[in-house]
């Protein structure tokens, strides 16, 4: 067991997170509707902190939720040369976990598709998402749970601002484009830093994401330094620009497809106090 190679104050501090990363998912899940009696919630796991982290909270609020649930791990092995196909189904099988391993070469039509030097994460996530929702179907999930956390979702909200022309984010939960499957992100209003902090106690076995020798993604990394730098400086700044997707008002935007600014002169236009409320997911459609 993890916690008996600990010290006091150090158990004292995973408990204090676990408490912390528990109630944040807990409280998305509600405010969100994202699991119900009766789901089969898929979990999508990649050998990254995240996914592991969703797992083992998910696992922890299974045996108190007022719903029952279901929950079984997917993994996609890509066939990157030099995975180690070994260490997920090693830790699950020691969890005690239902799982999947499914095997799909993803890797060699990235490759075959992306010129050399070109990051391949854009297309390499799509044929990833697209072979996870087909798979969802197969094993009868009506959910499927990704480990995205608050920190993905505020850096998607400036990648979309400054590079997309676009006032979107990573909703919480969505309909796929096909209607066939639920998305939800559990870890929704979790902070990165914790879950981190978290991984580092538990001792997740990590498998890294640069197998496939790709670039990083420079533009993420330019914005997510760029909110580092202001977590440092100005504590509570990503937390309130992450409140503000929760709280849009299109009336004071520019968007005529979200607000009537035609007939404001004529009073016929959808306003008042609810007017952000109402339209507030089309933002993220």
């Amino acid at each position: 067991m993890i916690a008996d190679t600990l010290d006091a104050k150090q158990r004292t501090r995973l408990n204090k997170l676990q408490k912390k990363l528990r109630r944040e998912t807990g409280r998305a899940i509600a405010d969100f509707n994202m699991i119900e009696e009766g789901d089969k919630v898929m979990v999508c796991l990649s050998g990254g902190k995240d996914s592991y982290t969703m797992l083992e909270i998910l696992r922890n609020l299974q045996h108190s939720a007022p719903v029952r649930f279901e929950l079984v791990a997917v993994n996609l092995d890509q066939k990157q040369p030099g995975f180690p196909e070994h260490v997920l189904p090693d830790y699950l099988d020691r969890e005690g976990v239902a799982y999947h391993i499914l095997e799909k070469d993803t890797y060699s039509i990235v490759k075959e598709k992306v010129p050399e030097g070109k990051t391949t994460c854009g297309l390499c996530s799509r044929l990833r998402r697209g072979s996870l929702y087909g798979f969802a179907e197969e094993i009868g999930a009506n959910k499927i749970a990704l480990g995205h956390h608050r920190d993905d979702i505020v850096e998607t909200l400036f990648l979309n601002m400054f590079f997309g022309g676009k006032m979107k984010a990573m909703p919480p939960k969505l309909r796929s484009d096909d209607n066939k499957n639920i998305v939800i992100r559990p870890l929704a209003y979790c902070r990165e830093k914790d879950i981190i902090e978290f991984s580092d106690f538990k001792q997740f076995p990590i498998i890294p994401c640069n197998l496939c020798g790709s670039q990083e993604n420079l533009q993420r990394q330019a914005v997510k330094a760029m909110l580092n730098q202001w977590d440092k400086q100005h504590p509570g700044r990503v937390e309130s620009i992450f409140s503000a997707i929760q709280n849009v008002a299109p009336s004071q935007l520019a968007d005529t497809r979200l607000f009537d600014f035609e007939h404001l002169e004529d009073g016929q236009q959808r306003g008042g106090a609810a007017a952000h409320k109402l339209d507030v997911v089309n933002l993220f459609g």
